[in-house]
């Protein structure tokens, strides 16, 4: 599942390829992944308007209308844009495509149909619908510290609630918890003041260098735990294994002679 800095890496593709371009058509070659209205009328709503800009909050990507309505472009699990000029290169899975006056498009490519596209003429209505979080790296300490206040969740948990905190997935909840030494199954109202503030001023410098290296997993830092989150991995003591667990739901990757638990 794509992640914040992940998303953000789409956004900054769609800002560069496909703003300021009059929409011709749209070809929707299957709606599965288009919501709540059918391809014909998403078509029909989206021919002759103009991206102007775009928003991302968390891993929702929103591509802002000249008629200041939005197009939410949430991934899923194996979403992905390309803009190309010759229909050779049309992605192998494309659901739909904008086609743009100069001839270009913007294909929709989605293997498996989890992505979940929509329109929106009140993008502030939906983010307040669905209550998505503040985006991990808008909110503040004094906010995240506030939200966990008194939380008996683990906080793993915690991290991955989208209505808490937008943006942050099981890959870098692991790599947070993995460099603050901190067990992923730990109580949020066990850890002190210092382990929270850490929590969140980590997150945010892990997901900014994420961003910097256009979250290509190749260029992250060696000593980064992503690299021993396998089953049965060694861990990076070379004598220890690393253990999985369910926790907040999701497989939990974690080194249990490094991670202190707060219970």
């Amino acid at each position: 599942m794509p992640e914040l800095p992940e998303v953000n890496t789409f956004q900054r593709y769609f800002d560069g390829t496909s703003l300021k371009q009059k929409i011709q058509e749209v070809v929707v070659h299957d709606d599965k992944i288009i919501q709540d209205i059918s391809g014909m009328e998403f078509a029909e709503k989206l021919q002759g308007a103009t991206f102007l800009s775009s928003y991302r909050q968390g891993k929702y990507l929103f591509g802002e209308l000249d008629n200041t309505h939005n197009v939410l472009l949430h991934f899923g699990m194996t979403g992905d844009i390309k803009y190309y000029e010759d229909e050779l290169d049309k992605p192998k899975h494309e659901r739909f495509a904008f086609i743009f006056e100069n001839g270009s498009r913007l294909g929709f490519d989605c293997p498996r149909k989890f992505a979940k596209i929509r329109y929106l003429e009140d993008r502030n209505a939906y983010l307040e619908r669905i209550k998505l979080g503040t985006d991990a790296l808008r909110i503040s300490t004094k906010e995240f510290l506030e939200k966990a206040k008194g939380k008996k969740a683990s906080i793993k948990g915690f991290l991955l609630n989208q209505k808490i905190l937008a943006g942050v997935g099981n890959l870098y909840a692991d790599e947070v918890l993995y460099q603050l030494r901190i067990h992923p199954a730990s109580k949020v109202n066990k850890l002190s003041k210092k382990h929270l503030t850490n929590i969140i001023t980590r997150t945010q410098e892990i997901l900014q260098k994420a961003i910097d290296r256009t979250a290509y997993y190749k260029d992250y830092p060696d000593d980064w735990f992503w690299q021993w989150r396998k089953e049965g991995a060694i861990a990076p003591d070379g004598k220890s294994k690393i253990e999985t667990d369910k926790i907040g739901g999701r497989t939990t990757y974690f080194f249990p002679k490094y991670q202190k638990l707060y219970v």
